[in-house]
């Protein structure tokens, strides 16, 4: 009977230890998926902060006097080359990039002689492009974390969750200012 006694509370142990092992490891897949769809936003991040200068330039071609919107322009660049600190920070760095990219297009939508250049309607190609790889990177990012979180509030994974230093990771969320789509049409 003693022997049985110890294989039984052997066997639980077993199996628990296999529970926590199977939650943890779930819990670090979907953080590492997390991690892997925050990296393409970045990616398509950059890709934005590359065409700015191509776009400043276009600009700065007839619109001299437009420059303090320019100006925003590089400044929001800049802020987000150098936002490094956390997803936030980045979040919100790009997004004063986006409303100043925004500000620039509206000016620009005011030179037909800008609207005509070869240069601005490749460059509005490549922008419109970006902008809605971007948009799925986001989606993917979002569709991640929403995984995520639901994996670190359901049980048996909420339990674990805590105890391994889970918690719950905010979406992406873009600003309400930002929800109207700029006009890249020539």
């Amino acid at each position: 009977m003693k022997n049985k006694t110890i294989w039984i509370v052997v066997g639980i142990i077993v199996v628990l230890g296999i529970v926590i092992f199977a939650q943890y490891n779930g819990l670090v897949r979907a953080d590492l998926d997390v991690g892997v769809k925050w990296a393409e936003v970045e990616n398509q991040f950059q890709r934005r902060v590359d065409l700015v200068p191509d776009l400043v330039s276009v600009a700065n071609r007839v619109a001299t006097y437009e420059k303090s919107v320019i100006d925003d322009v590089v400044n929001a660049r800049a802020a987000l080359a150098g936002a490094t600190a956390s997803t936030e920070d980045k979040i919100a760095a790009n997004n004063e990039l986006d409303g100043a990219i925004s500000r620039l297009l509206v000016v620009m939508e005011n030179y037909p002689q800008i609207k005509a250049d070869q240069a601005y309607i490749r460059l509005m190609d490549e922008m419109a492009g970006t902008e809605n790889r971007i948009a799925v990177a986001r989606q993917n990012y979002n569709n991640s974390i929403g995984d995520y979180n639901v994996k670190t509030r359901v049980i048996p994974a909420a339990w674990f969750a805590k105890a391994f230093g889970f918690g719950i990771k905010p979406y992406y969320e873009v600003p309400q200012e930002s929800m109207v789509k700029p006009n890249y049409d020539i």
